[in-house]
């Protein structure tokens, strides 16, 4: 540590970085916050259960309603001492490059140093209802080298680039901070640039094993061709898991979710597309009237009889997820890792509801994967 003389005062600054958390399980994540939840108050009490269980990662989506991850992850930094934040995902064109390094650079110092970066590219249509620009490849580019500078302390001077034109930018010459950036996506291509730019990946929900390793795959090749060391990023599935589950958890875990996904314009494609899935049945999913009955998002506004009559017409093969007794899930964990996935983010499912799951997973844990493993994410 160095003190340096400011005239507000001495201030103690961190050179040697921060402290190494480790927990029980660093390469389980989960999703807080989990759909369209508005009880964020009880949400983090399950954040800091899950701490307590050994999960090394938590995962915040973000919505324009109740769920800003900047918030949320900066309560989570507050309430917890060793599980990892990540964001999964903002977007990249959403905030003004310098507010995001800032709100990367306070969450970080606010967790001691347990904050990770996740950006996806968003839903163009939302892009365009909110008059923003497309991330296209040179402007992810060009914004995360800004991001990465802005939190080494640089200071840039008549700036431009992709993204726009800037006089200044800067954080200030004392900030430095080491953030983990991944990718949150599952496009082909964008997995591929994906590869040569971030320190990692999230995947998507509803993503059988054979399109983990497709995914991880890409990413891989992404990396050999920026001429990075090989296998340095970690890929993260994002896997559904439903525990012993009524009917109606069933629903609205499960078929709530995956629905949601399939009834929004591109996102649906571009799951199809991973997922090598028939483009005329998704037509032919989004056309029936169980669907098109849903005034809004199916996760959000569906009633149980309409996700009664959803559940009818979502095809059986496009529900990957793990389901069943505990043994089950766990069972399909492994299969994860299994499929080249470097950790597994638990998705849908509380910690409450996912702890017979860690008890039959430490069983059949491939304890030899994970020595020497930390809770950073890349």
């Amino acid at each position: 540590m160095e003190a340096r003389q400011t005239r507000a005062g001495p201030v103690t600054i961190a050179q040697e970085g921060y402290p190494t958390h480790t927990s029980k399980f660093p390469e389980l994540g989960f999703y807080a916050f989990p759909g369209a939840t508005q009880d964020t108050q009880t949400e983090l009490e399950q954040v800091k259960f899950a701490e307590q269980l050994g999960i090394g990662s938590v995962m915040i989506s973000e919505r324009t309603d109740y769920k800003e991850a900047g918030a949320l992850c900066g309560a989570i930094a507050a309430v917890t001492e060793k599980i990892c934040i990540h964001t999964s995902a903002t977007n990249p064109n959403t905030r003004h490059p310098v507010f995001l390094a800032a709100m990367c650079s306070t969450i970080n110092r606010l967790s001691n140093g347990r904050f990770a970066l996740g950006l996806g590219k968003g839903n163009g249509l939302a892009m365009t209802f909110w008059g923003l620009q497309p991330v296209t490849f040179d402007r992810e580019r060009d914004y995360l080298d800004l991001i990465k500078r802005l939190l080494r302390g640089e200071t840039l001077k008549d700036y431009s680039g992709e993204i726009g034109d800037y006089p200044r930018l800067s954080l200030g010459s004392h900030v430095n901070e080491d953030v983990p950036i991944l990718f949150v996506g599952f496009g082909p291509n964008s997995l591929k640039n994906a590869g040569s730019l971030y320190d990692g990946a999230h995947l998507h929900t509803f993503m059988p094993p054979h399109s983990v390793s497709r995914a991880v795959q890409l990413f891989r090749e992404g990396e050999d061709k920026a001429g990075k060391e090989a296998s340095r990023g970690r890929v993260w599935s994002v896997l559904a898991t439903v525990c012993n589950a009524s009917a109606e958890t069933y629903l609205k875990y499960i078929v709530a979710r995956l629905a949601t996904y399939l009834q929004i314009p591109g996102y649906g494609e571009g799951l199809a597309k991973i997922n090598g899935w028939d483009l005329e049945e998704l037509t032919r999913f989004r056309q029936q009237p169980a669907v098109r009955s849903v005034n809004g998002l199916i996760d959000t506004v569906a009633t149980l009889p309409q996700l009664e009559a959803i559940d009818k017409v979502v095809p059986e093969d496009w529900r990957s997820a793990a389901l069943g007794s505990p043994a089950e899930c766990a069972r399909r964990w492994v299969e994860e890792f299994e499929a080249g996935a470097d950790g597994v983010i638990i998705h849908a499912s509380r910690p409450e509801e996912f702890e017979p799951v860690l008890t039959e997973y430490e069983k059949i844990r491939p304890h030899s994967l994970f020595e020497g493993r930390t809770n950073r994410p890349a």
